[in-house]
């Protein structure tokens, strides 16, 4: 199973934000790449090349954006057409708001380990409950995205794919998947981790590998 990641931001102020140091999109590329997703793609707007310059020595790869009138829909869809283009045999894609800057990199690890025995179904990780972002979305239901009306904001995209293909909310016990850029990292909730183990087997999370992408712990605030 190859899956990718998708970040997206709508404008090129968020996407640079500074957060612990780095552009919103850089952080989240390393992120995203030490979970294992791969290829990575950010999409935002880039007028001047600061994006990109950002993004320099990544493992991401930088995409334009959709045309505006395909709204976030459209946004969802570039982004996991061009990660197809960078690695046909892409199996699935992580729609991820670049808002959305606490997720850990082991919620990146679970999706991708629970799409390997479920490969047909969208994924929802899940705060107690609350289901949140990234969004594990199979190629094969790219279809599904494409005929979802294009002003509908994010999460009623997700809801309306819900409503159409087979679907599991997953529990992540990762309050990043659920509180935004706008949570300072001081009040985030305490990382739990998953109840259950998201595949159905145990998961070792190996620590010397966020280290060697210079994260932080997910369980440290």
């Amino acid at each position: 199973m190859t899956v990718a990641a998708v970040i997206l931001s709508a404008t090129t102020e968020g996407a640079l934000a500074d957060t612990r140091g780095q552009p919103r999109v850089r952080r989240l590329a390393d992120l995203a790449w030490s979970g294992g997703a791969l290829p990575i793609v950010v999409l935002a707007p880039d007028p001047d090349g600061a994006v990109v310059a950002a993004l320099a020595g990544s493992e991401a790869v930088y995409g334009s954006p959709a045309p505006p009138e395909e709204g976030p829909r459209g946004q969802m869809v570039r982004g996991a057409e061009l990660a197809l283009a960078e690695v046909r045999d892409t199996t699935a894609v992580l729609l991820w708001p670049a808002r959305m800057t606490w997720v850990g990199p082991e919620t990146v690890t679970s999706l991708i380990e629970a799409h390997g025995p479920d490969p047909a179904t969208l994924l929802r990780p899940a705060w107690h409950g609350d289901p949140g972002w990234p969004v594990l979305l199979p190629t094969v239901h790219l279809d599904a995205l494409r005929a979802v009306a294009p002003d509908r904001m994010p999460p009623d995209v997700i809801a309306a794919l819900a409503a159409t293909i087979a679907s599991r909310i997953v529990e992540m016990g990762d309050p990043g998947v659920v509180h935004d850029a706008d949570t300072s990292p001081v009040d985030l909730p305490p990382y739990e981790g998953p109840p259950d183990p998201p595949a159905g087997h145990a998961h070792e999370w190996g620590a010397d590998v966020v280290a060697e992408a210079g994260l932080p712990d997910p369980s440290e605030p």
